[in-house]
């Protein structure tokens, strides 16, 4: 490992009454064992459903810029709220060749190890599995939509709307994000709009 990498910590609760005290114990003395010296700890607590975790972020600006050699957890389902999530971070560490140590499961990466590299394998299969299962039901889903009449994708533009945009874009110009604050509506339609009226402008 050289002089600009680091061994990340990364330490997670999900509730309140919870601390990181027992998992950082564990964690810290098995990098101590390892001869891992001052490992960079990121810590998150997470309450409820909230996604954001701004250690988890913080660590992967890390692993992105090549500044990690190896991520320590207690658990797997310390890094990922979901299986699908947890399996893309875990194929990400892979690409960029950095070792996945989770000390209570005695995965490590870091080494050559079959039983790891099983168990990674196996939890892999499985996201992709139930990816596969998402993109069945969402296509189900929609086709039954269509039956019943539903319209799928965006809303269309009412006409008053677009003559709208398109009195604010004569007098503004081009800028696409001064006409949608104007008009009170999203850049994308104000594009779409722009689009359409040009490419009936050149027939």
């Amino acid at each position: 490992m050289n002089a600009n990498e680091i061994v990340a910590v990364y330490l997670r609760v999900s509730t309140v009454d919870q601390n990181t005290e027992a998992q950082e114990h564990q964690v810290l003395e098995f990098c101590r064992k390892r001869g891992w010296r001052s490992p960079r700890v990121f810590r998150d607590l997470v309450c409820g459903a909230a996604n954001h975790r701004p250690g988890l972020d913080s660590m992967l600006q890390f692993i992105r810029a090549g500044r990690v050699r190896h991520v320590v957890t207690y658990k797997l389902d310390r890094l990922g709220r979901s299986l699908t999530q947890l399996a893309i971070m875990v194929s990400e560490f892979q690409t960029r060749n950095v070792g996945l140590i989770c000390t209570s499961q005695g995965i490590d990466t870091s080494t050559p190890n079959s039983v790891a590299q099983l168990q990674l394998g196996v939890l892999m299969a499985v996201a992709e599995f139930e990816r596969a299962l998402i993109k069945e039901r969402t296509i189900a889903g929609l086709a039954v939509a269509r039956m019943h009449g539903k319209r799928i994708g965006r809303p269309p533009i009412s006409s008053q709307k677009v003559r709208h945009i398109l009195k604010i874009a004569r007098r503004l110009g081009r800028s696409i994000r001064s006409i949608a604050r104007e008009a009170a509506v999203a850049p994308s339609k104000v594009a779409r709009v722009l689009a359409r009226s040009r490419q009936r402008s050149n027939k």
